[in-house]
């Protein structure tokens, strides 16, 4: 058999298509590819506008950010007091180490609890089984801005209220999204592992710990990167449940007073908490993709 080629000047009768039916193609080519462009474009600049606003405000004095407009160039591209005043008076070093003590606990708890919670829901069939994954998926339609009265007074029970603990208990035990992700991959690992292991007499724990939770990896990296993210950028929580003591995402609040606001300050210091997310995501984003393309998959 030998392969045919089709001429796009030919229609499927054999008859060749006249000239204004190829330039209405093009045409439509065209402006398909315009309007792509076009939005990425828009897309692109409604990103990076107040992006934008923002570094011309930290680089400003107080006088002239109250003088110029938003988007109008400082004066002084190498004006960094705001920054220094932003990291000392802010006290954004002990900001940053709440953050990473918070962030490290709160990312063991959850793979530990996520992995276990995913393992016992996919390897063993028990009596309300389907009613837990229900539950878990309706706790996820709930907004949790309608919980915190209970939520608050659950952590002041415990006596946790003021505690660094009662963040690590609410970041571990309300990820319902990665309890999901786990166990999408783990659909995908073979219960023949877990029988030839208990055939070499391997108990339940060992399974979990030596095989299964290796296996776990790209969800593992695309947890602890979307939930890293999110606690490092978490507001209400800290702010409601640990006033004592700033976390990177509160220490700016110390610029903000019921007679103004500090803006030229609060710019530089949002920049400073921005770096780390935005070196993050450069290095890791390709975990980020192919942990969410591969939990869809499979």
């Amino acid at each position: 058999m030998t392969a045919t080629t089709t001429n796009p000047a030919v229609n499927p009768r054999g008859r060749t298509r006249r000239g204004p039916d190829l330039v209405a193609i093009r045409a439509r080519g065209i402006s398909a590819s315009t309007a792509k462009y076009l939005s990425l474009i828009i897309a692109a600049l409604c990103t990076l506008l107040p992006l934008v606003s923002v570094v011309f405000a930290s680089l400003k004095t107080a006088q002239e950010y109250g003088a110029t407009g938003a988007l109008e160039p400082p004066q002084n591209w190498f004006n960094f007091d705001n920054f220094v005043t932003a990291f000392t008076r802010g006290d954004m070093f002990m900001g940053f180490v709440n953050t990473l003590i918070v962030l490290g606990v709160s990312l063991v708890g959850t793979i530990i609890l996520g992995t276990m919670t995913a393992y016992a829901l996919d390897r063993f069939e028990f009596r309300g089984r389907k009613l837990v994954m229900g539950l878990f998926l309706v706790a996820t339609l709930i907004p949790s801005v309608t919980s915190q009265v209970a939520t608050f007074q659950v952590i002041n029970g415990l006596g946790l209220y003021d505690t660094k603990a009662a963040l690590i208990l609410l970041f571990m035990g309300t990820d319902i999204i990665a309890i999901y992700l786990f166990i999408q991959f783990m659909a995908s690992i073979p219960v023949s592992l877990d029988e030839a292991a208990m055939i070499d007499g391997a108990n339940r724990w060992t399974i979990y710990w030596r095989i299964v939770l290796p296996l776990l990896k790209p969800a593992i990296a695309t947890v602890v990167i979307i939930k890293g993210i999110a606690v490092y950028n978490e507001f209400y929580s800290p702010f409601l449940y640990l006033p004592s003591e700033d976390l990177i995402s509160t220490s700016l609040f110390r610029f903000k007073g019921p007679f103004g606001s500090q803006w030229e300050i609060i710019s530089a210091g949002a920049l400073i908490v921005i770096v780390p997310t935005l070196i993050a995501f450069l290095l890791l984003q390709r975990w980020i993709y192919k942990g969410l393309t591969s939990g869809a998959v499979k």
